[in-house]
């Protein structure tokens, strides 16, 4: 069984024992989370907006992998180079 989960505005499809990565939660390390779920699918049935909710333990808070922002105006003599990294919450589904 899998379910379309919804946390800060992204959509994930998960299935019982998946980890992943999400925009960071306040939450500690440790911690169970309920997530409302947004469908579930079990081979060819869809469910929308099923009454359940999902349990996620919080495995840890890591920052994402580094984005380069370049700016440059030709002949103007301007470039400019920024990066930043996305702080993620790593999470694994503990049941459906």
């Amino acid at each position: 069984m899998q379910a379309l989960i919804k946390i800060s505005d992204k959509q994930f499809l998960v299935k019982q024992g998946d980890t992943l990565f999400v925009p960071k939660q306040k939450a500690a390390i440790g911690d169970t989370m309920d997530i409302k779920t947004m469908a579930a699918i079990d081979g060819a049935n869809t469910v929308l907006n099923p009454t359940g909710s999902i349990q996620a333990k919080v495995l840890g808070h890591v920052k994402d992998d580094k984005v380069i922002v370049f700016k440059k105006k030709r002949r103007k003599r301007y470039q400019s180079r920024n990066g930043h990294r996305q702080q993620m919450t790593q999470i694994e589904i503990i049941s459906l």
